[in-house]
């Protein structure tokens, strides 16, 4: 039963997809305001919204938190749209009418280095397109994911990335493989604002503690990968997109934020922060970033 209801959701989902690319991308822009207003109407994760913004803009009016919740679904509507249109939009041949780069030498440097790298973004702008564009410069990337309930789907969104270089291993059980491939001198492609449960590494995010995963500071440091922070933000109009990495830091130069797992993961979450806040209506504050709460050790011993 589940794989018959799996195999009709991913037809409904390739239908939806077939009719968005059918429509003209302006006309998809057009739509997406009506749509996101009816998301806020119809109050979808709005506590959960509500709750993310007061935290971390806690200066903002009712109505302001309002218009940003309302232009913050925009932005996720347009991130689908385009998403179904830069399959067949973006090249290797044109990828400059929609792409600018912002990006400093020294992160070409590490990309074109035989050392392994790793890439850091957020939940922010159209985190897509910096994979996708990183594949038609012809570097190719891999990310540890979980994988999608819906198999189908998720051999479907695992094609997708791969006609782009990226390689998408399993959350669970690919340690070696992740290893293996930094130690050939791969490049990690991950986003760093999930939460990683009760066990993370608790920093500040947005003057809150956010547990965040170890594991990207830890490759890091064991393989003395650069590791870099990037974004992909919309610049205006849909489509249109800038690519930057306002940060890099590198084991090798002995820097205070590679100091240590703590020092670096708090370092890359400040660079995402100040990202975010340029934008803030890019980001997804739909997802509970803050879901665990930092556990309280007994006196004597330092909180995790």
């Amino acid at each position: 039963m589940k794989h018959c209801l799996d195999f009709l959701v991913y037809v409904v989902v390739r239908v939806v997809v077939a009719v968005i690319q059918a429509v003209p991308m302006d006309t998809c822009a057009r739509l997406a305001l009506p749509l996101a207003k009816l998301c806020c109407w119809l109050r979808v994760r709005h506590d959960v919204i509500e709750e993310n913004l007061c935290h971390a803009f806690p200066e903002l009016s009712a109505p302001q938190r309002r218009e940003l919740e309302r232009a913050h679904w925009e932005h996720i509507l347009l991130m689908i749209f385009e998403m179904a249109h830069a399959d067949r939009v973006i090249h290797d041949t044109n990828w400059r009418r929609y792409v600018r780069l912002n990006v400093p030498r020294d992160m070409v440097r590490c990309l074109l280095d035989t050392r392994p790298s790793v890439l850091v973004a957020g939940h922010f702008g159209n985190f897509e397109i910096s994979a996708r564009s990183l594949g038609l410069f012809g570097f190719s990337t891999f990310a540890v994911a979980r994988p999608l309930d819906n198999r189908f789907l998720d051999r479907w969104v695992n094609r997708f990335r791969g006609r782009f270089g990226q390689v998408i291993l399993p959350k669970k059980g690919s340690a070696h493989d992740a290893d293996a491939r930094l130690s050939a001198g791969g490049v990690l492609a991950v986003l760093g604002d999930q939460s990683a449960g009760p066990k993370g590494c608790f920093v500040d995010f947005f003057g809150r503690p956010a547990s965040t995963h170890k594991a990207i500071a830890v490759m890091s440091l064991t393989h003395e990968a650069p590791l870099m922070v990037t974004y992909a933000r919309r610049c205006g109009r849909p489509m249109q997109f800038e690519i930057g990495c306002p940060g890099i830091a590198d084991p090798r130069d002995g820097g205070a934020e590679t100091a240590g797992v703590r020092e670096l993961t708090a370092w890359y979450t400040r660079q995402l922060e100040s990202i975010i806040r340029r934008d803030p209506e890019q980001y997804w504050w739909v997802h509970r970033r803050w879901k665990e709460k930092k556990p309280v050790r007994s006196a004597g011993r330092k909180a995790a």
